[in-house]
């Protein structure tokens, strides 16, 4: 008799059902989130964004992702001021490097001054969003490349998940600039590595359309640069041009 103990259907409807947004509407809607409201966000609704970052496949099916969430705790708090701090610091560097402040920046109104201003805003309140989130990646070699091939699947998964409950968030490299510190806040073990800080609330403002660069320009038909004449866009599809460097 064949085991089905592995096959039942879980008693929750789909996550994407039970969000009610169709997922190619998600996918063309689930834009990064950097301004949050103060609303918490619910466990039920974070357990379920979880569900869904733990279904993204991972090389050989190791699971080697673990979450650290970080909301109120003792060491959470620690950890997010680490990561406030680190992240203005970043912040303050990278407006003068890449050139925020020059070209269409002095305009406020162009897209290039908006995103500053939405990053500055991001930053100053890192310490007090909802919830934060950090990726582990638990080795079982040396470090790699390409290993971050087993954890950012679960990271779209998760800001999928979501933008389907009506949340939003954002995927950073925070935790890079204090890894040393936040590993010994949270007690992570020698052979994790942390791979991500990601900011998770509810929007304050709308999610997406998403723009980017027209697919014509990215997809490539036999060889590099080869026309695809058979690649077509949603009626209405809207373009931005990657930035920011002069612009």
């Amino acid at each position: 008799m064949t085991d089905d103990r592995h096959l039942r259907v879980p008693e929750h409807p789909p996550l994407g059902r039970r969000a009610g947004i169709d997922l190619f509407d998600a996918l063309g809607t689930t834009r990064s989130i950097r301004r949050f409201t103060d609303e918490p966000v619910a466990e039920d609704d974070l357990a379920s964004m979880l569900f869904a970052a733990s279904r993204a496949p991972t090389g050989s099916n190791r699971q080697p992702v673990r979450w650290l969430v970080l909301r109120d705790g003792p060491s959470a708090l620690d950890a997010r001021r680490l990561l406030g701090e680190a992240a203005r610091s970043m912040w303050t560097g990278k407006r003068s490097s890449d050139g925020y402040e020059d070209g269409t920046g002095v305009d406020p109104t162009s897209p290039k001054a908006r995103m500053a201003r939405a990053m500055s805003a991001f930053v100053d309140g890192l310490d007090s969003v909802p919830v934060i989130l950090i990726p582990a990646l638990v080795r079982y070699r040396d470090p790699t490349p390409t290993e971050g091939a087993s954890v950012y699947p679960a990271v779209q998964n998760l800001l999928l998940a979501a933008r389907g409950l009506g949340y939003g968030g954002v995927l950073t490299g925070f935790q890079g600039l204090v890894e040393t510190e936040l590993r010994e806040v949270l007690g992570v073990p020698d052979g994790v590595g942390l791979m991500a800080t990601i900011a998770i609330g509810r929007p304050r403002g709308g999610h997406g359309p998403v723009r980017r660069r027209p697919l014509d320009e990215i997809v490539y038909e036999d060889r590099w640069e080869g026309i695809a004449g058979w690649v077509t866009e949603p009626a209405g599809t809207r373009h931005t041009s990657a930035g920011p460097s002069g612009r």
